[in-house]
């Protein structure tokens, strides 16, 4: 099955400071805030969310096919996609631009603080779903404003089930665009803190949400996600990870997990446990695009945490 994803392509520029933000970051004087972090560690790494979930789709032995928009300074990122064998002929070239960048800084408990140039990200709207063929599943996720819009729309004209997955860029929407788009589409996905945006933005609870888009998918960082699927809310306990290194990225390999889960049809016990099992490999090595397991050892490390094998 082909999946079809669409959203940003970036360079990931990673800083880590050896402190804890909340030590020098001073609520009484957030008005005037001027803070510097020394960053002793910093390194530059291919991100971008539909670089990331493809990327890990790619791990599962899935089909993805990125749609989204560079710069012209993309020549590296798309000599690696084509090295990978990642599907790149709807990835569009805007002259003049810069592709997308993250600058993120990462403290010791690994909270995050992230400046994004969206670059050419901002014209992703001049893809359009129709241009893909054969595809069967997708997923809207973070990309520009209009870009997002456009493709959920065109998914659900074309009949294509995909996810919508806001993610960052959900504060973009107001409450009936998000509400159009969880309508369109056969699942949502948001982690606890979009969890409660999007009730604020909507208007509505967890279950309502799940009601309209079919099934609703939250995910609880360490503590694991839950589903919300059917009237029922499926919880999906954490896998321990061999070590902690980077969150960067973890979402985004959970939700290929997602992806690949719906894709092979296995309920959402094991969707969700596979989704779980992808972050914890991607949190143990730093940088999105750094894990490299092979489908063998993604099975070994779910029956680690689960106790069978999901293939």
């Amino acid at each position: 099955m082909r999946t079809l994803i669409c959203g940003s392509i970036a360079y990931d520029t990673i800083m880590v400071f050896k402190g804890h933000f909340g030590e020098h970051i001073l609520p009484e004087q957030v008005h005037i805030l001027n803070v510097a972090f020394l960053v002793p560690e910093m390194r530059r790494e291919f991100g971008g969310c539909a670089g990331n979930i493809a990327y890990n789709l790619h791990l599962l032995g899935g089909q993805p096919t990125i749609m989204a928009t560079v710069g012209s300074d993309a020549g590296p990122y798309l000599e690696r996609l084509a090295r990978l064998g990642l599907a790149a002929d709807h990835v569009r070239t805007v002259a003049a631009s810069y592709t997308a960048q993250a600058f993120i800084t990462t403290d010791i408990d690994d909270n995050q603080i992230t400046a994004f140039h969206p670059g050419a990200m901002s014209y992703s709207h001049q893809n359009h779903v129709a241009d893909a063929r054969d595809i069967t599943l997708g997923i809207v996720s973070p990309d520009g404003r209009d870009g997002m819009l456009q493709h959920g729309r065109e998914f659900a004209a074309a009949g294509v089930p995909f996810i919508f997955d806001p993610g960052q860029g959900l504060p973009m929407f107001d409450g009936p665009e998000l509400l159009e788009q969880i309508a369109l589409a056969s699942y949502v996905t948001v982690n606890d803190y979009e969890a409660k945006l999007l009730c604020d933005r909507t208007g509505k609870s967890l279950e309502a949400i799940a009601a309209l888009g079919k099934t609703l998918i939250v995910t609880l960082g360490a503590k694991g996600s839950q589903i919300y699927h059917a009237g029922k809310v499926i919880e999906i306990g954490p896998v321990k990870p061999a070590r902690l290194a980077d969150p960067t990225g973890c979402g985004d390999a959970y939700r290929a997990g997602l992806l690949y889960g719906i894709a092979q049809a296995f309920d959402w016990e094991t969707t969700g446990r596979l989704a779980s099992t992808m972050g914890s490999l991607k949190i143990a090595a730093q940088g999105p695009q750094n894990h490299t397991p092979s489908r063998d050892e993604i099975a070994l490390h779910f029956q680690s945490g689960y106790g069978y094998r999901p293939w």
